[in-house]
């Protein structure tokens, strides 16, 4: 397929955030986007030029959508195979099925990135109790049990400390089966955004480090205060990762700094991401853009900086009091996201703060850099 000429129509599946910054990128570049959402007031419908509101199980209404769109991506993974592999037959997809039943799988993930030399925590399937016991006694104690699927922002795992940690654990998570990870003392946590186009080409952005606060993104920094050749071998491993699935579009890796100097992957998004959004506004082409692009069949540029960055989420009903001081502070950039109610643990919005390449502050200084105005 060549590229997309201006006026065509871009769907997404799913309609948050990340479907509300990807419309509003697409509309730069001349595209208009169809979103298919049960949500009839999402954050992406409101800043798209059409939206089909069905269940993502309706497979009337997801044929009715691809009638009335020229190529399709998605903003969250979870979303039924079925209706996935329904729309690819009638409408490219990307990034493809496939790669959405690795990334919505932990056991397929890790499966396919150690298949393909990318190094993960230890890990062992679990699909009942002796399973687990036997998991537990192979890769030791502590040890991370999570869901293979449905599971985000610290959702659907437990840390286990010991033995009789098991049981309850195994009891509470669902759905089942398991996956248990080797527990992994690490320095840091580091993401790369990476794109690949229909051509091949491979573009990636500068690796960052997260900081998280009640097991939801709190802080980015771009780029990652690590050694050079780390950030270097984070890159890499994300044109591996991108290469290997034969993506179209882009995908988030996640990847932990061992207290030993390693890098081992944590998770994969074929999708834009939270830790991504810094490029929105210290980039030429934002990842939004860089997603739409490569999408649309788009030439894709060079994934540079032109400044460092502090990414900051703003989550729930707390941070969202302080909207106003975020808006009336010299030096952030706000982005909301048009939600109408701010549950706790709910992610609203986010600043920017952006510093002269080579000057991220340290750890207090960027504390000075995000207070806010009285």
């Amino acid at each position: 397929m060549s590229a997309l000429a201006p006026g065509a129509v871009i769907g997404i599946i799913g309609g948050g955030q990340l479907g509300r910054m990807s419309a509003m990128a697409a509309a730069r570049l001349g595209y208009r986007v169809h979103v298919f959402s049960p949500e009839a007031d999402g954050p992406a419908a409101q800043v798209s030029a059409a939206s089909t509101v069905a269940d993502y199980a309706d497979l009337t209404a997801l044929r009715r959508f691809a009638g009335a769109v020229d190529v399709i991506t998605f903003e969250f993974e979870n979303l039924p195979a079925d209706s996935l592999a329904l729309l690819e037959s009638l409408k490219p997809v990307r990034p493809g099925a496939r790669i959405l039943a690795i990334s919505q799988d932990r056991l397929l993930e890790k499966a396919f990135l150690n298949e393909a030399g990318i190094p993960t925590a230890p890990y062992a399937p679990v699909h009942d109790e002796a399973g687990l016991d036997a998991a537990a006694a192979q890769l030791g104690l502590p040890a991370v049990l999570k869901t293979t699927r449905l599971g985000y922002d610290g959702k659907g795992q437990a840390l286990l400390r010991a033995a009789e940690d098991l049981a309850p654990a195994f009891a509470r998570l669902a759905p089942k089966p398991l996956v248990l990870e080797g527990f992994v003392t690490f320095a840091a946590e580091v993401s790369v955004m990476v794109a690949r186009g229909v051509d091949g080409t491979v573009v990636s952005y500068d690796a960052v480090e997260n900081r998280h606060k009640h097991h939801i993104l709190d802080l980015t920094l771009a780029p990652a205060p690590l050694p050079a050749y780390l950030l270097a071998e984070a890159q890499d491993i994300a044109r591996r990762v991108a290469e290997a699935l034969e993506l179209v579009g882009l995908l988030g890796v996640e990847m932990f700094v061992t207290a030993d100097g390693r890098l081992l992957v944590n998770e994969i998004a074929p999708r834009p991401h939270n830790s991504g959004h810094w490029t929105m506004d210290a980039c030429p082409c934002g990842q939004f853009e860089m997603h739409i692009r490569a999408v649309a069949g788009l030439p894709l540029p060079p994934a540079t900086r032109h400044s460092d960055a502090v990414m900051k989420n703003l989550i729930g009903p707390e941070d969202m009091a302080l909207w106003p001081r975020i808006l009336a502070t010299p030096g952030l950039i706000p982005h909301h996201y048009g939600k109408a109610e701010a549950r706790p643990g709910r992610k609203m919005g986010h600043f920017n703060r952006l510093f002269p390449k080579g000057g991220l502050p340290g750890a207090f200084g960027i504390e000075d850099a995000l207070r806010l105005e009285d």
